[in-house]
């Protein structure tokens, strides 16, 4: 199909300028000014509008289990959703198991993926064993296009400082990326027992149990590791101030260390855990004070955090029940696939941060670090991933507007300023003032290659 957008504005991660843009089948093919319509089968008046790449959500849970269930969106309802607040990629997590080689692990959930998928799509390997040769099998994933594997320091599926230090090494000798989800396991296990042993169970005690030093010197000691083994490190939903500064630290030394954060980072603060339905908030890291809140803004706008992501990963309202009475049972994890990018153009909208920052922090930056290179950005030869956004549609956020299958959303009652009326998936119209228009297993397999 050949699609003319015309009369829009569209915005790069460098600068904005007023043209058309011509779509052929799944690719960009032209931009410039007053492309003749004859023989297009769609024009699109973009007139007043923004034309922006799809967004790259680097961070989702989908269908994950986790604290006795599973994550409440699946691949089609995580990737519909994703569409619909215009997010055209996803990157899943694929949680290794033990004695299975990274390939496998991808190969396993890429057979859940592709028949549901609505956008495009890749993954990371969560590493959970190397032992046995499993660690080689690190660069076989590289190969296969996923060049980007996550250590967790906390919980049961965790691992140990040596094992984080040998994929580390890996990573460096195979040109891998390792992400890091950064708490101090001990010192929460060890708050966690003390509070629970005191009787103090609700969810203002899950932020208590992970107060901010506890982010803070996970981050510190990360970093340290990537600096001593020469190995690139991305931090994944930094959300305290010290951790910040320990990264701008890392990037003013030069080294290749690269930070993410997510919209409940910057838009609510630890006082959420006080609320009637806290546990509805409980994700992990918690959110902080409001020192760590400016800080991650102000962290932005240097660009100091190179990405936007969401950490997508939804429970039902009875599920989070489980734990109303101890904190430790309410599953870890909030909606935001459908939020992300219409919130931080929202920011933009209002002046917090420029519209080209807004994209280079979901769209472009995410496409560059994980090596996504069809994708992140209006360019001629670039997939047609492609928003259009009305800078004066008012939006309030409701979940029965929410596209996931999950029952309630945390962004309940916020007002946006500008929202997306269409977006376009590899050319075609997957969603459109409000309705999602595309099917599943629509979306492909990325294979990234890194730079």
């Amino acid at each position: 199909m050949r699609i003319l957008i015309q009369n829009g504005t569209v915005v790069t991660a460098s600068g904005s300028f007023q043209a058309d843009v011509a779509v052929e089948g799944e690719m960009i093919t032209q931009i410039g000014q007053d492309i003749c319509p004859n023989g297009y089968d769609k024009v699109v008046d973009a007139t007043g509008k923004l034309v922006l790449p799809g967004a790259i959500d680097a961070h989702t849970h989908l269908a994950m289990p986790f604290g006795g269930t599973v994550s409440s969106d699946g691949y089609f309802a995580g990737t519909r959703a994703a569409a619909c607040g215009g997010t055209t990629t996803v990157f899943d997590f694929v949680l290794q198991d033990f004695q299975e080689s990274m390939v496998d692990a991808i190969k396993r959930r890429d057979a859940m993926c592709a028949p549901e998928a609505a956008v495009d799509y890749s993954f990371h390997v969560a590493v959970k064993d190397v032992s046995n040769g499993l660690l080689d099998t690190i660069e076989d994933a590289v190969a296969y296009g996923v060049p980007s594997f996550k250590v967790f320091m906390v919980y049961d599926f965790g691992v140990t400082d040596g094992v984080f230090y040998q994929v580390l090494n890996k990573a460096k000798e195979v040109g891998a990326l390792i992400e890091v989800h950064a708490e101090n396991n001990e010192i929460i296990n060890t708050l966690t027992a003390q509070f629970l042993a005191e009787g103090k169970t609700d969810a203002w005690y899950h932020y208590l149990s992970r107060p901010e030093f506890v982010e803070a010197e996970a981050d510190a000691r990360a970093i340290a590791w990537a600096k001593a083994t020469g190995a690139p490190l991305y931090i994944v939903h930094l959300a305290n101030k010290d951790g910040v500064a320990a990264v701008t630290r890392a990037k003013d030394e030069g080294y290749p260390i690269y930070a993410e954060t997510c919209p409940q980072y910057l838009e609510f603060t630890n006082d959420v855990y006080k609320l009637e339905d806290a546990r509805n908030y409980v994700c992990s890291p918690p959110m902080k004070g409001e020192e760590s809140r400016k800080a991650l803004w102000n962290a932005i706008r240097r660009g100091d955090i190179d990405t936007i992501a969401t950490d997508h990963c939804p429970f039902q309202s009875y599920e989070k029940d489980w734990g109303k009475d101890d904190f430790t049972k309410i599953p870890n994890g909030c909606a935001g696939i459908e939020n992300m990018y219409p919130y931080m153009l929202s920011a933009a909208n209002q002046g917090d941060i420029t519209f080209e920052q807004a994209v280079a922090l979901c769209a472009t930056n995410p496409a560059k670090i994980f090596g996504c290179p069809k994708k992140g950005a209006i360019a001629v030869g670039m997939d047609a991933d492609i928003v259009i956004y009305d800078p004066e549609k008012d939006f309030i956020v409701t979940n029965d507007k929410m596209h996931s299958d999950c029952d309630h959303t945390i962004w309940e009652g916020y007002k946006m300023h500008g929202y997306p009326v269409q977006t376009y998936s590899r050319g075609r119209l997957v969603y459109e003032d409000g309705e999602f228009l595309g099917e599943p297993g629509w979306g492909k397999f990325v294979k990234c290659k890194l730079q």
